[in-house]
């Protein structure tokens, strides 16, 4: 019956600590702080990979001229799987757009006379 007690006390506080924590964990995301590592990859240094790379150079040696600009590893040269994921992440837009685009003309061909937009 006494652990009972100290149970049904201990409830209301496990409550206030838990938000607590996750109002502490949501008021810098209101002020436009967000948690993580800074990108090694900013935007101008994926403009400096998209230029070369429609070029066709390898990506080992667009590695070398790059130099991340700041946090712990600032003047160091970003590692491959870094330039693969920017990468990946640029052309996703287009790739969706691609197969929204195939999806319209699948649908046109497999039913003719209707009008979609």
């Amino acid at each position: 019956m006494l652990f009972a007690f100290f149970a049904a006390m201990a409830a209301p506080e496990r409550e206030n600590i838990r938000e607590a924590t996750l109002e502490g964990l949501n008021a810098p995301a209101r002020k436009g702080d967000h948690d993580g590592r800074p990108l090694v990859i900013t935007d101008d240094l994926l403009h400096t990979v998209l230029r070369p790379r429609a070029n066709v150079e390898s990506l080992e040696g667009i590695r070398l001229d790059l130099n991340i600009p700041t946090g712990k590893l600032k003047g160091r040269n970003p590692d491959l799987a870094s330039i693969y994921r920017v990468l990946s992440e640029h052309e996703k837009p287009q790739a969706h757009l691609d197969a929204v685009g195939q999806a319209h003309t699948d649908f046109a061909a497999l039913h003719p006379g209707t009008r979609h937009d």
